[in-house]
């Protein structure tokens, strides 16, 4: 399939960014939402992501207006998509809500349109239950910001067409992104759930008085993280197992290993005081740290996607 335009449906912060996305690789891209002052407010996201690509030097001033230039803003479904090879949806995550939009996406776009849902942990099958061509839905859930993090989660339902979901996976390598695929549907998808097991941790270490929220996070940043920023825990274990590799590593290191599992959360909903003691910590946290690493919950978002710009630079991601 060739993909020659693409649309987004709704106009939030993941729906703008993947708009910011699609135009910076090239592609002309209708950006939909129900209400105008979203859509106008999607605008002023998508220039704030370029400005900001410009101060960083991944693009040049002279490029932006070709850019923005890619990008119309409509309220009407039939214009945003009657045209478009690929659809990339990013509304409310809700299966009534998800299942309105599909009713009317499959009204007004070409029989072929692949629709990517950016669900970041429903089902797909759930998701086109009611629609007239449920092979052409897949799962592709990014992370935030879109038009920088590289990863999507891409998913199928039980009738999305093995075509469709090869066709999404190279749309999205085209576009710059690094696509996982998951074999069969997992709530949470990966990436998230690997997330919530190491927030997990975190939780049982600060509420056994282990460490505090800062320290927890410093651990991750200075330790693992660094290395995770490189390449993944099965990489980094098979080289720390040298000759015998990552299976050595574990057949030898089991006897310690199995002390800390056992020693581990295995709790399966966070205590109810979490939120607030986590959010003191990390007030806590961020008043610590010096004004040029982010003193402040703006401070410290800037500081976040400067890092991201030189570590896929690294990466050669951009």
């Amino acid at each position: 399939m060739e993909i020659k335009k693409t649309a987004c449906i709704g106009s939030g912060v993941i729906g703008s960014s993947w708009a910011t996305n699609f135009a910076l690789k090239g592609y002309p891209v209708a950006l939909y939402d129900l209400d105008q002052a979203q859509l106008d407010l999607a605008k002023e996201r998508i220039e704030t992501n370029l400005k900001y690509l410009v101060k960083n030097d991944v693009l040049k001033e002279g490029e932006v207006a070709d850019i923005l230039g890619r990008i119309t803003y409509t309220t009407s479904m039939e214009e945003a998509v009657k045209d478009a090879q690929f659809v990339q949806e990013s509304v409310k995550e809700s299966y009534d809500v998800k299942h309105k939009v599909i009713e009317e996406f499959e009204q007004y776009a070409p029989a072929d349109a692949i629709y990517a849902s950016s669900t970041s942990g429903l089902l797909i099958t759930e998701i086109a239950k009611y629609a007239k061509n449920p092979e052409r839905f897949i799962g592709g859930h990014p992370y935030n910001p879109p038009h920088l993090i590289p990863l999507v989660e891409m998913t199928k339902g039980e009738k999305t067409s093995d075509e469709v979901l090869q066709a999404g996976k190279d749309f999205f390598i085209a576009i710059g992104k690094e696509p996982v695929i998951l074999q069969k549907e997992a709530l949470g998808f990966i990436s998230n759930r690997l997330q919530m097991a190491v927030t997990r941790e975190i939780c049982e270490l600060v509420m056994r008085g282990v460490c505090t929220v800062e320290d927890a996070d410093k651990a991750l940043t200075f330790g693992p993280g660094v290395r995770w920023g490189i390449m993944g825990p099965c990489l980094v274990f098979n080289l720390g197992g040298g000759k015998v590799g990552i299976e050595g590593l574990f057949k030898g290191g089991k006897p310690s290993i199995d002390l800390w599992l056992n020693d581990m959360a295995t709790w399966t909903s966070f205590p109810d005081e979490w939120p607030e003691i986590a959010q003191k910590g990390v007030n806590e946290a961020i008043a610590n740290r010096p004004a040029e690493i982010g003193n402040t919950v703006e401070g410290l978002g800037e500081y976040r996607d400067d890092m991201l710009i030189a570590l896929l630079r690294l990466h050669n991601k951009l």
